[in-house]
């Protein structure tokens, strides 16, 4: 008779990754945007729909879309992998060159999507600390390179500090890491420069970018990466047949049409983030500079898993981050828009004075 066995000895030791998902009225803990796409897009998206051959599978090169992400970087479509969010396309890049015997490299605190995959798939995990500005540490990040790992992450801006690497310093590792570089854009819109300018057929670098920030399309799941040609190819054999859905497809090839929509709220997001920056400086809280749509902060004096459970008293939710690597008693609020980051600020505040 067929039986329940255990699930592999390193996943039972796992925990999930979870982000709680509540009824507010503000809710700003997942980096979302808060502005919907333009109406527009949804219109043509309508249409688009209504000519799909729903008995058919999809394109499973996603030619269309990979053609589109490419032309919108100036790079070619051979240089495109799509996945179902960037964290599947992470997964991908795991499958095809991590795995037992092999390692990545992180530097705490970042993005935790990166061990975790990493974790999953079987691949060691090489953690470094950054400063306690949250900046790297060359030196770090040398001995880090020392056990020759596989994948060297980097995030930028980093998810949950802000922090965006210069030129100067992805160069700099991309000279020194004995495998691939990641760089993490998930954020990129927000960042001064990206580095997908860096992007050839000859050197290890990868940038992954998804749709679901700056494109207000967190609910379609949808992801990228450029990188090289020969590591696409590698991609694309470990990719499940037909992964990514023709509605996914046609969703974001048709969003790349709107890009001047797309710069206009990032660019009102980053006025908003200032002015929640400048509000935060008048509180008894801790911040640290961000390129990104959220502010990492510290309550000082106050517990912060206490701060985190007051704003969710007042039904404003914000991301905890106490018990994160090198993040103690921190939170991040992601930006919102002016009315929910003005009650996120009156809310704070009734907290920190109560």
């Amino acid at each position: 008779m067929a039986q329940l066995v255990p699930a592999r000895a390193d996943v039972e030791l796992m925990e999930g990754y979870h982000s709680p998902q509540v009824s507010v009225d503000v809710r700003l803990n997942t980096n979302e945007s808060p502005y919907p796409p333009p109406p527009a897009w949804v219109e043509d998206l309508q249409q688009e729909l209504a000519e799909v051959a729903y008995h058919r599978y999809p394109d499973r090169a996603a030619t269309a879309l990979r053609d589109a992400i490419a032309a919108q970087h100036a790079v070619r479509a051979d240089q495109v992998f799509c996945g179902n969010g960037s964290n599947e396309v992470l997964e991908a890049l795991f499958l095809a060159y991590g795995g037992p015997g092999r390692t990545a490299a992180v530097f705490e605190p970042t993005y935790a999507l990166h061990s975790h995959i990493a974790r999953i798939t079987g691949t060691g995990v090489l953690e470094g600390q950054r400063n306690a500005d949250f900046t790297l540490d060359w030196g770090e990040v040398e001995r880090v390179l020392q056990d020759q790992p596989t994948i060297t992450f980097l995030c930028s801006p980093n998810n949950p500090t802000g922090r965006s690497e210069s030129r100067a310093t992805v160069e700099k590792v991309l000279a020194a890491a004995p495998g691939l570089v990641v760089v993490d854009e998930a954020y990129g819109q927000f960042a001064p420069w990206s580095a997908l300018e860096l992007i050839d057929d000859e050197r290890g670098l990868v940038v992954v970018r998804t749709f679901s920030k700056t494109w207000s399309m967190a609910a379609f799941r949808l992801g990228y990466l450029v990188g090289p040609a020969a590591l696409i190819d590698a991609l694309h054999k470990v990719a499940l047949p037909y992964h990514l859905d023709a509605v996914k497809q046609a969703a974001g090839r048709l969003a790349l049409k709107y890009k001047p929509e797309m710069e206009a709220r990032v660019a009102s997001l980053v006025e908003e983030r200032g002015k929640v920056a400048a509000a935060l400086a008048d509180l008894p809280v801790e911040t640290w500079p961000s390129e990104a749509n959220f502010i990492l902060f510290r309550p000082t004096g106050v517990d912060g898993r206490a701060v985190w459970q007051g704003l969710l008293d007042r039904s404003i939710l914000i991301r905890d981050c106490t018990s994160w690597p090198n993040l103690d008693g921190c939170l991040r609020v992601t930006i919102g828009t002016a009315a929910e980051n003005e009650a996120f600020v009156k809310a704070l505040t009734e907290v920190l004075w109560a």
